[in-house]
């Protein structure tokens, strides 16, 4: 099953995507809340509920009727809160190769998150930056979950269980404000709080059954073999798994709970996959060859990130009409 949230004029609304069409899920059952963040936190009540319409949309026993006008936001358009991981060894070794940094031996012994800004999620459409963003705008190439049960110190064998669904995440991020204030041990927060990106729509689980793949050794929880693609004004920038997280959302969803709760609307990204962002992209480029030219994001770039059974997320670079810089700030 897929799950949208959308608009129509002002309103936000939660919906199924059914054979190319969206219906309102409210209209189909009125036990059904109108929006995600109260369907989440119905658990698996409220999700047994929506794919049985779901499957009779499907089947044709129910004769609903689609949405014609509305606007695609982000699947959880407000989060409760927002993590994000770093799942994938294959990006944190090369981006520290590239770098001249030796592989840090702790990313082998326990995973790591940091919160982003769940005020700043946004769906498929434009992203707009400020003039400091510009220097060295940056996509990460992600997957995220959404978790539907609320918890406390969770078990990575039984963290499967509080996902309600996997999306697309583009983690958007100033390489410069990132870089600047990761110098004095803190961060990333003004690199990463602008825009955090996710959809188009939320796939409940059991539609990624076919592509279920075994963890890497020694780890526990599910894992997917999905292609996980991004392009920038049509040409593929990017080529990864998400079979390749090294760190699992299970494990990861063990470490975010220890200690404190997880609610229903929590997203949790994986963090970026191998060759998933032009900072590694770029570092590989000038290590290979000292007169290459790096790339960032520009305004009017066009972003679509396409993961296998998760659908395209696509986004174009936006320039604010300001002048305003924090950079030029400093003392």
């Amino acid at each position: 099953m897929k799950l949208v949230s959308y608009k129509t004029e002002d309103d936000e609304h939660l919906g199924i995507f059914v054979n190319g069409h969206i219906y309102n899920l409210n209209s189909c059952h009125k036990l059904i809340p109108n929006n995600m963040n109260e369907f989440l936190w119905g658990g698996d009540e409220l999700m047994d509920r929506a794919k049985k319409v779901n499957d009779d949309i499907a089947s044709g026993k129910l004769e609903a009727k689609e949405e014609l006008f509305f606007e695609l936001i982000a699947p959880v358009p407000h989060p409760t809160s927002c993590r994000d991981g770093y799942a994938f060894r294959q990006h944190v070794a090369v981006a520290r190769r590239n770098r001249k940094a030796p592989m840090i031996p702790e990313f082998d012994q326990y995973p790591i998150f940091y919160f982003t800004n769940h005020n700043a999620i946004q769906g498929a459409g434009d992203i707009e930056c400020m003039p400091d963003h510009f220097n060295k705008l940056d996509f990460e190439l992600e997957v995220a979950v959404v978790l539907n049960k609320k918890g406390r110190n969770i078990k990575a064998a039984d963290a499967d269980s509080y996902v309600a669904g996997y999306m697309i995440m583009n983690d958007m991020s100033a390489r410069t404000l990132q870089m600047e204030e990761m110098l004095l041990n803190l961060g990333p927060a003004k690199g990463k709080d602008f825009s955090t990106v996710i959809g188009p729509w939320l796939v409940t689980p059991d539609e990624l059954e076919p592509y279920k793949i075994a963890p890497k050794a020694g780890h526990t929880g599910n894992n997917y073999n999905l292609t996980m693609r991004c392009h920038v004004n049509g040409k593929e920038v990017s080529n990864g798994n998400m079979g390749d997280m090294d760190w699992t959302f299970a494990e990861i969803i063990e470490r975010c709970a220890y200690g404190c709760d997880v609610l229903p609307g929590d997203v949790i990204g994986s963090g970026t996959v191998g060759t998933g962002c032009f900072l590694e992209l770029n570092g590989t480029g000038l290590l290979n060859d000292p007169n290459y030219q790096p790339q960032w994001l520009q305004p009017g770039d066009l972003v679509e990130m396409d993961v296998t059974g998760l659908g395209i997320l696509s986004n174009v670079i936006k320039k604010a009409d300001s002048d305003f810089s924090i950079l030029k700030l400093k003392k």
